[in-house]
């Protein structure tokens, strides 16, 4: 960067930064923008956040920083967002459940209905239930009937005390009155090491190429999906619905996220900008690609859906009693 360059870079942060908020929405974006993902680097959503972050930077004509703040199921990077100034320069890309979850499970360091406003809905990632060869049962009913013949024989790994897939195991055991045990993990990676080596029966995770190149390669066979429709790649996989156990069909859904106060015109625009990059080609192609399913929509129809879904995931919250502090 040449020193005249940053001159003026300086020159319009210092601005920026001068005016209110009101006057802010109307110069807005005059500096980089920051999308923090709460998700470590390399992840399927690393990966789509940072395309966003690409087309958004195309279209609005300025920087889009990529930062990755993981941690505590999502929490750490929502905070970080959470905790931000107002002005439309902080983002954030995470599941839903940081939002959905968290406010449940003891005292999260933030509001979620208060401190972080939806922007918009940006993909869905079906859930898998996957065997390992541990497990003899090829299929989720035969599955269900050593669980109830063999109380807490069954070992059912997911990425860790209530993430979405022991919201689901927990949805699973009360809807069909089997004893499962629950072997929660810190994240991913391990827990698929571990099931490629049949360390338990089955496991719960994000559909994903890793998780595919397994499957395919036949030492991961799928049993049921939590989504709404089964998947393209796996036609003969029934949902969760499908078994008769709706309210523990559930998929991960990821959207874009902003501190509470951002004025409406930037929150219009960055949802306007993000549905118009779900709908280009090759961002639904990457998503597709790792079976994940692209959304969009208003930021109201996504804060609805955030809304609803946190009351019923209370409920089995406190069936189950799960609680992280």
């Amino acid at each position: 960067m040449t020193d005249s360059v940053r001159r003026r870079v300086l020159a319009s942060l210092a601005l920026a930064a001068a005016l209110p908020l009101g006057a802010q929405a109307q110069t807005w974006p005059a500096k980089p923008i920051r999308i923090v993902v709460a998700y470590p680097a390399g992840g399927v959503s690393d990966v789509v956040a940072r395309a966003l972050g690409d087309k958004l930077s195309e279209r609005l004509v300025t920087p889009v920083v990529v930062e990755n703040k993981a941690g505590a199921g999502g929490t750490i990077g929502m905070d970080a967002v959470a905790k931000a100034a107002p002005d439309g320069y902080t983002l954030g890309f995470s599941a839903i459940s940081p939002l959905v979850l968290n406010p449940h499970l003891g005292t999260p360091p933030y509001d979620a209905t208060r401190d972080i406003v939806p922007v918009a809905s940006v993909m869905y990632s079906p859930v898998l239930l996957l065997g390992t060869q541990a497990a003899k049962e090829r299929d989720f009913r035969s599955l269900l009937a050593t669980a109830k013949a063999q109380p807490g024989q069954v070992r059912w790994a997911t990425s860790g005390l209530a993430s979405l897939g022991h919201i689901m195991l927990e949805h699973i055991m009360q809807g069909s009155g089997v004893q499962i045990t629950h072997v929660p993990y810190k994240g991913g990676g391990q827990q698929l090491n571990d099931a490629l080596s049949g360390q338990f029966e089955v496991l719960s995770t994000n559909a994903g190429p890793a998780v595919m190149q397994q499957i395919k390669a036949g030492k991961l066979h799928p049993l049921a999906v939590g989504a709404p429709a089964r998947l393209t790649t796996l036609p003969n996989v029934p949902t969760l619905g499908e078994l008769g156990l709706p309210a523990a069909n559930l998929n991960s859904v990821f959207g874009m996220f902003a501190p509470a106060g951002v004025p409406a015109a930037v929150l219009e625009r960055l949802n306007a900008e993000i549905n118009r990059a779900l709908a280009l080609p090759d961002i639904q192609a990457r998503l597709e690609a790792s079976d994940n399913v692209p959304t969009g929509g208003s930021a109201e129809a996504f804060r609805r859906q955030i809304a609803a879904e946190s009351q019923s995931n209370a409920r089995i919250i406190r069936a189950a009693n799960i609680r992280l502090n």
